[in-house]
């Protein structure tokens, strides 16, 4: 199969499944609080972690396998995974200064582009 057709069906798998943890989770919460996106957005980046290191030694995954796995399913998923793990790389690396930055603003800017979406709709859209 190809790569892009890897990633697509890896995808749709990870989609799925976010849905029915997220779901499931949040419902034994019984509270107001994201759980279900917390379990998914943590669980995530176990399953990265511990994918990254077992390629990056013990195991030998062809590339597209690995895209499809990381892109495709994680991403799918989650792409929160991919953001730890990128940050843990800056880390592991020693570039602090990076790390904190790619947080700050990952961080930062998602909730700045999620406020600036939501009044443009609510101008636009009067939502």
């Amino acid at each position: 199969m190809g790569k892009f057709l890897l990633i697509f069906v890896g995808s749709g798998i990870g989609g799925v499944l976010r849905y029915a943890l997220s779901g499931w989770t949040q419902k034994l919460s019984y509270e107001n609080f994201p759980l279900g996106t917390m379990v998914v957005n943590v669980s995530g980046c176990l399953f990265i972690g511990f994918l990254s290191a077992a390629f990056a030694g013990r195991w030998l995954v062809r590339e597209e396998y690995r895209l499809a796995l990381f892109i495709g399913l994680l991403g799918g998923y989650t792409t929160f995974s991919t953001f730890g793990l990128e940050t843990f790389a800056l880390l592991n690396e020693r570039q602090i200064a990076s790390a904190a930055i790619n947080v700050l603003l990952s961080v930062g800017l998602g909730l700045a582009a999620v406020w600036c979406g939501y009044r443009l709709a609510e101008t636009w859209l009067g939502a």
